[in-house]
């Protein structure tokens, strides 16, 4: 498998420089300005995503056949820009006050189908955790339930995989395999899912998913009946099916590509360091213009690991700051049909000798590991 991953550009590597001692040392490296809150752009942008969404559903509605799947994917990826302001609600750097970020943040993912707080939850673990690979066996599974360990698009050790069921190992192969790119649909899941999970949460933490997941509830009591009521099966699924799905591709390819790397290593306990798992365990990848543009720039995503504090609109500059002072520890990527099949050969890793292996499809019945593919 040709390696996806391209060298650092002779700029970059011109601007070596020591590695950081600390996290505090890396952010005092992006301009003050990244961290300020502008209220006409955050509002500006959110009117704008709305209006965007308001023209593609006309569109949709009044489009002939051909161009309805086209239509589909746009109203999906506009999806997507919700999605972002909502992310930045999550985090509070959407605005000032804490009520009107979870108010938002919750509205705009409705359509969704995400309760806020069950998100919010597994994703400041993610942040909290980036690249932290759980304990030997079993263990592996407990620190993520846990929230001991990252739980988004990790690896299975190999000594975990033979010890799957075989349903639990093809469903395994099939979402890191050929089925990776929907692969957020089972974050989803598994966020809906947080109160039967036995993950720890506080008393005020549970009271919050509760709430979440009844403002969700509610939406979809109304909404659905509605919509079918109006436009029949076909239009619940031309409408809000496909746009959903097209919106979870978008989620399963960035959020991929962020933290999955031949050379981005796991750690496990003490091998483990916040730095190098927010600075050089995450990627970033430049997609063309248009994408960029209709997500928010949501691939700009290592100042975002190292300060949640920074609005989605102050990203790229940070990202810029941080490649000037630390260019040779930040990964780069173009996108390319080579690094999203690439993505899907990431299967098992082996932490001692930090190396991905590929699992074949002829292996999954057995659980060999006779045939195995190494990806460098």
């Amino acid at each position: 498998m040709v390696n996806a991953y391209e060298e650092h550009t002779d700029q970059q590597n011109a601007q070596r420089s020591a590695s950081p001692t600390s996290l505090n040392e890396i952010l005092k490296t992006i301009p003050d300005e990244c961290f300020q809150q502008d209220p006409w752009q955050a509002w500006g942008t959110l009117f704008t995503n709305l209006l965007l969404l308001l023209v593609g559903y006309g569109l949709l509605i009044a489009a002939p056949q051909a161009l309805q799947l086209p239509l589909c994917f746009f109203v999906g990826t506009t999806f997507t820009r919700l999605f972002v302001l909502a992310h930045d609600c999550g985090h509070y750097s959407f605005a000032q006050q804490k009520w009107i970020n979870d108010w938002v943040g919750q509205l705009l993912l409705l359509p969704l189908l995400y309760p806020l707080e069950n998100w919010r939850i597994r994703h400041n673990c993610h942040h909290i955790h980036t690249n932290k690979l759980g304990g030997k066996g079993w263990k592996q599974f407990v620190d993520i339930r846990d929230r001991k360990a990252d739980p988004v698009w990790f690896p299975l050790r190999q000594e975990l995989w033979h010890k799957l069921s075989l349903p639990n190992r093809a469903m395994f192969w099939l979402f890191r395999g050929p089925l990776w790119w929907i692969g957020s649909v089972i974050n989803w899941w598994q966020d809906e899912l947080l109160l039967n999970q036995m993950t720890p949460l506080s008393a005020g933490e549970r009271h919050r998913v509760r709430l979440s997941i009844a403002a969700v509830f509610l939406f979809a009591t109304f909404f659905f009946p509605t919509l079918i009521y109006f436009t029949g099966i076909w239009g619940l699924i031309k409408y809000w099916l496909m746009p959903w799905l097209v919106f979870h591709f978008w989620m399963s390819v960035f959020t991929r590509i962020q933290h999955s790397s031949p050379d981005v290593p796991w750690r496990s306990g003490e091998n483990w360091t916040m730095i190098a798992a927010q600075l050089g365990g995450t990627v970033h990848c430049d997609y063309p213009w248009g994408i960029e543009f209709l997500c928010h720039h949501i691939n700009v995503h290592i100042p975002h690991h190292l300060s949640v504090r920074i609005p989605h609109y102050h990203l790229r500059k940070a990202h810029q700051a941080l490649k000037q002072h630390w260019g040779e520890h930040i990964k780069e990527v173009k996108f390319s049909w080579p690094l999203l099949l690439q993505m899907g050969t990431l299967h098992l890793y082996d932490e001692q000798k930090s190396i991905y292996s590929s699992v074949p499809f002829r292996d999954i019945a057995s659980g060999n590991s006779r045939s195995f593919r190494q990806i460098d």
